[in-house]
């Protein structure tokens, strides 16, 4: 049975730091680990993205600003958050992805405020 954990989320100032923690048990060698984020009324979005050869994919409104490293063999993956904005509060979603099937998390909170 296939079990992703998120961990690291809470209530940060605006500009401030934050690093989101996921680990993915019993799959093996997911292909990629992915980062999605969503607010109440609006669709899950992609903000990151590693492969399991260490390519990553980012959102245009976070490059630069997060960091997605990991290890998609493992099932780990990691966002690092800097410079936070009132727009990157959301609930964040960590997903396995084993050849385009995905493995959701239940996701952890983040707000930034002003």
């Amino acid at each position: 049975q296939v079990q992703v954990v998120e961990s690291g989320g809470g209530l940060v100032q605006a500009g401030g730091s934050l690093r989101l923690s996921c680990a993915a048990s019993g799959i093996i060698s997911a292909t990629a680990m992915d980062w999605y984020r969503q607010t109440a009324g609006k669709q899950r979005e992609l903000v990151a993205s590693i492969t399991r050869i260490g390519d990553t994919n980012y959102a245009d409104a976070v490059k630069g600003r997060l960091t997605i490293s990991g290890d998609s063999a493992k099932g780990l993956a990691y966002l690092q958050m800097n410079s936070l904005k009132p727009e990157d509060t959301a609930v964040y979603y960590c997903a396995a992805d084993l050849w385009g099937m995905k493995y959701w998390g239940r996701g952890t909170q983040v707000t930034v405020s002003l």
